[in-house]
């Protein structure tokens, strides 16, 4: 059986973890014990607040320990571990470990945790970090193997949609507790309460779809990413998208690669 671990269970992580998981591989996914995914409607790290996760085709379960990954393979589901150090990994000695955090920078991962090393996005170096990087920058070269080297260093402006770029994030305006005033999947209007946190209003900036938003109650510190509005009404919130499927598809491309 073919183990592959994949840091992160974010809406991009997800895409990786769909792509693997249709090509009839075993999926571990680790996360940490308080994930904040912004488009949790199609992130399987939900599961770590639910134990029970679903995105598309895709089941996912919290486990509470190895013990219990063969029966949930055998399942047919893609099990989820809490642990945000991946000591997992030395445990269970997967064929490929996907770095797919996306929090631009390395936070432990090395080409000594497996055969076959793959990270997303900025942050890595393919033949010193990782084997390969996957290019996650909108445009010509999304999703493209670099064998050596660097993806393209992370901009902090997100991609255009329809003339709206960087006011599609919406940010925490002070540390404090998020409470949501709205929902994903939900059209809003210019200046409606989206959220609060600690009682101060966050705003829709246009009229729009929410996208994602993390979940209420949680602590987040100031200027931390919390919602994102998509100025198309017509998104599906609850598939994954177009990018996600890109990174993912390339994440198989390189794994059988490097077979």
């Amino acid at each position: 059986m073919k183990i592959i671990v994949v840091r992160g269970g974010g809406d991009m992580a997800t895409g990786v973890v769909q792509k693997l998981y249709r090509a009839g591989f075993a999926v571990l996914i680790l996360e940490t014990p308080t994930p904040t995914a912004i488009r949790r409607s199609v992130a399987l790290c939900e599961a770590v607040y639910d134990g029970i996760a679903k995105v598309e085709d895709v089941t996912c379960c919290r486990l509470d320990n190895t013990d219990q990954l063969e029966d949930c393979w055998k399942a047919g589901n893609v099990p989820l571990l809490i642990d945000p150090k991946s000591d997992t990994i030395s445990k269970i000695k997967p064929s490929a470990v996907v770095d797919a955090i996306l929090a631009k920078r390395n936070t432990g991962t090395s080409m000594e945790m497996a055969e076959i090393t793959i990270a997303l996005g900025p942050g890595f170096c393919a033949g010193k970090d990782v084997h390969v990087v996957i290019e996650t920058t909108r445009g010509h070269d999304l999703g493209r193997l670099i064998l050596q080297g660097s993806a393209k260093p992370n901009t902090g402006i997100p991609g255009e949609i329809c003339g709206k770029s960087a006011e599609r994030v919406l940010r925490a305006p002070c540390s404090g507790t998020i409470v949501a005033k709205r929902q994903i999947g939900e059209v809003v209007k210019q200046n409606e309460v989206l959220f609060t946190v600690d009682a101060q209003e966050v705003c829709a900036p246009f009229d729009g779809l929410i996208r994602g938003m993390i979940r209420s109650d949680l602590q987040v510190p100031k200027n931390m990413k919390i919602s994102d509005i998509d100025p198309r009404t017509d998104i599906d919130t609850n598939t994954i998208s177009d990018k996600a499927r890109c990174i993912g598809g390339a994440v198989l491309e390189a794994y059988l690669w490097m077979l």
